[in-house]
């Protein structure tokens, strides 16, 4: 004996797996068109950043109430804009000078490598950095952070200064913005460098700015 309605929900379970059953099979069809058209919508939206500004063998000065107070050269220029902060960065290096007021050369930094993080008003230099101050004492190190807001240039990294007598080396540095009042946190040695009569240091050290040789940065 049938049970009532035994018949019709036989039925509608055979209409119910046929419908699985097309849906399972035009899903399997789809799915790797799908996969192709996401992989088109990545190639025209990239996931790195790209910049809204290029420049090449860019140099500027910037001024501070009509004063030019910095030169900047650089064989390459991009800013970026990201969720982050408005970024510059200088992949093939940067020479960045500062003025005193009277236009002299209180210092120089120059690196293969730079980033300005404009809304920090942060700078960070890295590879083969070199700093000058005014009395031609030469910091060479590999990371360099110059803080504009707090007037402080700084790292934790292996450092080297040399100056007209001496090469002291060590780990952290710290000055004022012109790299004058500089110190090293942890010194690990001092050599004497011997001077000549005319004032000219014997090894690699330097007199002044005029004699200032930063890294190449591959602008010529």
């Amino acid at each position: 004996m049938k049970l009532p309605g035994y018949g019709s929900d036989k039925r509608f379970h055979i209409v119910k797996y046929l419908i699985i059953a097309v849906l399972a099979t035009g899903a399997a069809i789809l799915f790797p068109g799908c996969v192709n058209d996401i992989e088109k919508i990545k190639a025209f939206n990239p996931t790195e950043i790209l910049p809204v500004v290029h420049a090449e063998n860019f140099e500027t000065t910037m001024t501070d109430s009509g004063i030019v107070r910095f030169y900047l050269k650089t064989p390459e220029l991009n800013r970026y804009e990201s969720d982050e902060g408005p970024f510059a960065e200088f992949p093939r290096g940067i020479l960045l000078i500062r003025y005193g007021p009277q236009m002299e050369i209180e210092s120089s930094i120059s690196a293969r490598y730079a980033k300005q993080f404009l809304r920090e008003k942060r700078w960070e230099a890295k590879n083969d950095v070199v700093a000058i101050n005014s009395m031609g004492d030469t910091l060479k190190t590999e990371h360099l952070i110059w803080d504009e807001l707090a007037k402080r240039i700084y790292n934790n990294e292996f450092v080297q200064i040399i100056s007209t007598d001496q090469i002291i080396t060590g780990v952290g540095f710290e000055s004022d913005a012109s790299l004058g009042n500089w110190r090293i946190k942890n010194p690990k040695g001092i050599i004497y460098v011997r001077v000549n009569p005319e004032g000219a240091a014997t090894k690699d050290s330097l007199s002044g700015m005029e004699g200032l040789q930063p890294v190449n940065i591959g602008n010529e």
